[in-house]
């Protein structure tokens, strides 16, 4: 039964500290099976690591659209920040990516609000019920917007540093790929357990220590 991450930052976004080193150690301990890195507003990082690791690593983006962000999965190329929620999620399906709803609804992380998630609905493939690194719970709102629209749910750790990575992941039956994840999520059990107060920090304490990579 594969664990998967679908939402992780590598030392290549501003707020995060992730490593190359780092997702293969976590890749070789079976701690995950799969991992989608999501870094903002660029895939460079994440296409040189799935080179180097394999098909382990999703190629993903956390891309800042203007209502608020939005990842895509299984990218082919970086979509650019700035543009609509409509645009964003038309670029992302150009290229045969899968739509990702990361944090919904929250104020504090740039979460897509409600009527902006209601008028793109029919596009999203995929809705985070559960955000490892969560400041405003609001899970219980995103799985009824999962039930609502018949979107599967999934559980990812928004992990940008080591410290509680791995608690929170979704279990799918076998392997994914672009086409299949979305039906595997449907049946998906969730490790919710959360990143806890260091993984909280690693953004503010990364950007303080300049961690970003040019």
């Amino acid at each position: 039964m594969p664990r998967i991450d679908l939402h992780t930052h590598s030392a290549a976004s501003p707020d995060g500290s992730l490593k190359a080193e780092d997702y293969k150690h976590i890749l070789d301990s079976s701690t995950l099976d799969f991992i989608a890195v999501t870094d903002h507003d660029r895939i460079d990082f994440a296409v040189q690591l799935q080179a180097e690791l394999g098909d382990r690593i999703i190629v993903g983006e956390e891309i800042s659209a203007l209502e608020g962000e939005i990842i895509g999965l299984y990218l082919q190329e970086a979509v650019p920040a700035g543009l609509s929620a409509r645009e964003t999620v038309e670029r992302i399906h150009a290229q045969n990516g899968l739509v990702y709803i990361p944090h919904p609804f929250e104020t504090r992380r740039e979460g897509i609000p409600l009527r902006v998630l209601d008028s793109i609905a029919e596009e999203v493939d995929i809705i985070e019920t559960c955000n490892g690194r969560t400041l405003q719970d609001r899970s219980g709102q995103a799985r009824q917007w999962s039930a609502d629209h018949v979107v599967p749910g999934a559980a990812s750790s928004d992990s940008h540093g080591k410290r509680g990575w791995g608690n929170t992941h979704s279990i799918i039956a076998e392997a994914p790929t672009a086409d299949t994840l979305v039906t595997l999520l449907h049946d998906a059990s969730h490790s919710t357990r959360s990143t806890g107060f260091a993984g909280r920090l690693y953004p503010k304490l990364n950007r303080l220590r300049g961690h970003h990579h040019a």
